[in-house]
This record gives structure tokens, sequence and C-alpha cells, in this order.
């Protein structure tokens, strides 16, 4: 499922929700705050996350396990303070790296499933299931960590009420309204960028919209705009999109042979049983 889902090109959007969720839980937007250069290296940062996600998706066991141990290394290294409490926590906490985890595959499943990807009931809980692995990579075990859509909601409901939009978190809405771009890709930034944010914002659950103090759209007028992304999206060919640096799944593709080509096609079957 993981192979075949992340390649769609809806995940750029879905990663934005993820960013834009994230950032509610106060002690895992601080530790971004104080840790990371996101605000000179937007797009650095954005791109070295989706190289992530794609080399423990599409690569070798190998490059996935080194790519898992990179980034626990980093997090092992790195602090942040509570400044409501004074209290000095490690960003390798498994609290917050499974508000994350969890964060990102509601935001990659849901924005999928709105935007139009055929997902059935039992494809989205072998996705989460799937993810698991994903999580182990980054530190976490994964039997404490949702192994399926209903699980996964449980984790989400739970967590809510230590939600909160703090200044940091206001901080990273403003960022991701315009980000930073060289002079010259300004005015493209001002006509496609609203557009992408926007839809991504609206596709945050309502509890989110009322957090950061603003009005939820009805779920009908958010799905309509994922739709419509979703659709302009596909429109652009697969083997141009993949030609996007740094080009994960045509390494695979190459590797494996045409038959692993990401494809709608290629889900498995609705009956979780059948291999």
């Amino acid at each position: 499922m993981t192979w075949q889902l992340h390649a769609d090109p809806i995940m750029w959007i879905a990663g934005i929700r993820a960013l834009y969720l994230q950032a509610l839980h106060p002690r895992a937007v601080r530790g971004v705050a104080q840790n990371s250069d996101f605000r000179r290296d937007a797009w650095g940062r954005l791109l070295r996350t989706a190289s992530f996600v794609g080399r423990i998706t599409y690569g070798t066991t190998s490059a996935a396990e080194q790519a898992g141990a990179r980034i626990r290394g980093v997090h092992r290294r790195l602090s942040a303070v509570d400044p409501d409490t004074g209290e000095r926590f490690g960003i390798d906490d498994p609290e917050l790296l499974l508000w994350v985890h969890c964060a990102e595959i509601d935001s990659y499943l849901g924005v999928a499933r709105r935007s139009g990807f055929p997902l059935t009931d039992a494809h989205a809980d072998a996705y989460v299931d799937e993810q698991r692995e994903a999580a182990r990579l980054v530190g976490l075990d994964p039997a404490g960590v949702p192994a399926d859509t209903a699980q996964l909601a449980r984790y989400l409901a739970e967590v809510r009420p230590r939600l909160a939009a703090t200044p940091e978190a206001l901080d990273v809405v403003r960022f991701l309204t315009a980000p930073p771009v060289p002079t010259a890709l300004r005015p493209l930034r001002r006509a496609v960028w609203p557009a992408v944010s926007g839809t991504a914002f609206a596709a945050l659950p309502p509890y989110a919209h009322e957090l950061y103090g603003r009005t939820a759209p009805s779920q009908a007028a958010a799905d309509r705009r994922l739709r419509a992304a979703g659709r302009l999206l596909r429109a652009v060919p697969a083997t141009v999109r993949w030609q996007l640096p740094p080009g994960h799944i045509l390494k695979a593709v190459a590797r494996l042979g045409p038959g692993t080509r990401p494809s709608t096609r290629r889900l498995p079957p609705n009956d979780p049983e059948v291999p």
C-alpha cells in the first residue's frame, strides 16, 4: 500500500497539511523552532523530509536502515526547553515521535482518500499497519504505534486535549502561507502557492481550525478543493513527475523491474487476507 500511495502527487499537499497539524503539539513545534533552520532553508528542509520518506519507501532495505539510523542519531543529540515549565526535553521523546508519526500518516491517508485516490477501508488499515515500520525506523516501538485506522483515530482523540496554537504554531502557519523564495520566483509563488497551502489548510480537521482561530470550511467544500487538486496534479504524467530529484521511484523501478511501477491498478485486493 505504501509503495502505491506515496507515488501519488497529492502527497505534497498532504505533507503540508501534516506540518500544520504537527505544529499544534506544543512540545513538538518548540523542538523544531529551537533546533531547526527552517526559516533560512525552508525548501531544503521540505526536500530533505520528502527524500527521507522516499528513501524508506522506495530504497533498498540497507538504505532505509541507514536513513533511519541517521535521523535517530540527529534526534538523540537535540533537546529543547519547554518555556511553560522550564523543563528540558529530548527531541527523541517517544511521545513527540509518536505525535509526528500519527499526524503525518493521518494527513497522507486522509488527503489521499478525500482527493480521489481509490482506497478501501481495508487498504487504509493496511497502510496504517505498514507505517509502523516507518515508525520503527525513527525510533519508536512498533507495538505501541497504531496498527489500523480505528487505533489511529483513538490516538488522535486522546492527544487532542494537549494540543494548542502556541506562538510557535502560529509562526509555522505564517511561514507556510508565504515561504521565502528567490526574488525571480515571487510572482510564481503568488500565483500558485496560496492554492497549495490553502488547500492543505482546508483539509485539517475542524478542531485544528478552531485551535488556529479559523472557521473550518464544510467538509464538502474542502473535499471539492482536494479532488480538484488531485485531478490537476495527476494530469502531469508520472514519468515527468518522477524525474524530479531525488528520483527514488525511478531508481526503484530500474532496480526491481517495470512490473513494480506504482499504480492504482496495482493496489492489493480489498480482502486483507488475500496475499
